[in-house]
């Protein structure tokens, strides 16, 4: 009874809705953020100062990723080096040792050109 509304006190009190409300489960991610290696202090302290404004017990996690792709900080600029990732966007895509050998001769010939 009055869950799916604010506590506003006796405002709206014939079941109107009442201001915003998200239903969050335990464990679920409420904010992502990205910045630079720089700034990520400042990016810590604003998450720090904003979980106040939110009930419950709030954690910040660093992330060992590198930006939001699925492959670790230490990782990463090696396989780019290697030419084992390909930047795309915000993303990389893996190149694999495995398919058609044209596919693979067509990357070789792509990467000579740049460099």
């Amino acid at each position: 009874a009055g869950a799916d509304r604010l506590q506003t006190g006796m405002r709206g009190a014939f079941g109107k809705p009442q201001g915003k409300v998200a239903r969050v489960n335990i464990g679920q991610i409420i904010m992502s953020v990205r910045v630079r290696d720089n700034h990520e202090a400042h990016a810590i302290e604003a998450l720090r100062r904003s979980k106040f404004k939110f009930p419950g017990r709030q954690l910040i996690i660093v992330s060992k990723k590198w930006g939001f792709t699925k492959y670790n900080r230490e990782d990463f600029p090696n396989m780019l080096a290697e030419g084992r990732l390909i930047p795309d966007g915000v993303m990389a895509k893996y190149i694999s040792g495995h398919g058609p050998l044209d596919h693979w001769k067509k990357l070789q010939a792509k990467k000579a050109g740049q460099d």
